[in-house]
């Protein structure tokens, strides 16, 4: 049995690491194996994200001590948090993709940015290609204009040199 020192002390370390964390969500992860749960930590920890499963109580009292009382609703039955403070888009697929893998884990809700999150909301952010991805979009996105001005300018000189070709076979043929 933990004692009471001991509960305060795992609600301060719930409460500092949320407030530090970026993205929060909340998992039902009744049905899955300790294995399970290790893998599903192993693939989070690539991600820079945390999964940390915690008495309702306790977690309860850490998110009203960080004014995080949006988060309770979806502190009910068996729950797991899953917070990271580095991209939220990865561990968000890691869960997504995980949960249609096994159909024990199921998405509660969450919390990014100060916004509170519906599953249908983490679902689609886990369906957000990756930030390389997206800026590799917004690379091509600038570079497509230079490319048609490129082409356009090769299109001139493409032309005179056409003209300057067909003067000099013309004065040839003369």
């Amino acid at each position: 049995m933990i004692t009471r020192k001991q509960k305060e002390e795992i609600v301060e370390n719930v409460a500092r690491e949320l407030k530090e964390a970026e993205l929060v969500i909340v998992t039902d992860y009744r049905g899955l194996t300790v294995g399970d749960i290790t893998a599903l930590r192993r693939q989070l920890r690539e991600e820079q994200c945390r999964f940390k499963v915690t008495k309702n109580t306790l977690a309860k009292l850490a998110c009203r001590k960080i004014g995080l009382e949006q988060l309770e609703q979806f502190l009910d039955g068996p729950s797991a948090i899953a917070y990271t403070s580095s991209d939220p888009v990865g561990p968000a697929k890691v869960l997504l993709k995980f949960s249609k893998e096994n159909e024990a884990l199921s998405l509660k809700g969450g919390f990014l940015s100060g916004e509170l999150l519906t599953p249908e909301q983490l679902k689609a952010l886990g369906e957000i290609p990756p930030k390389e991805e997206l800026l590799a979009k917004v690379c091509s996105g600038f570079q497509a204009p230079i490319y048609g001005l490129v082409n356009v300018l090769q299109g001139n000189i493409r032309s005179l040199v056409y003209v300057l070709e067909a003067v000099r076979a013309q004065k040839e043929s003369a």
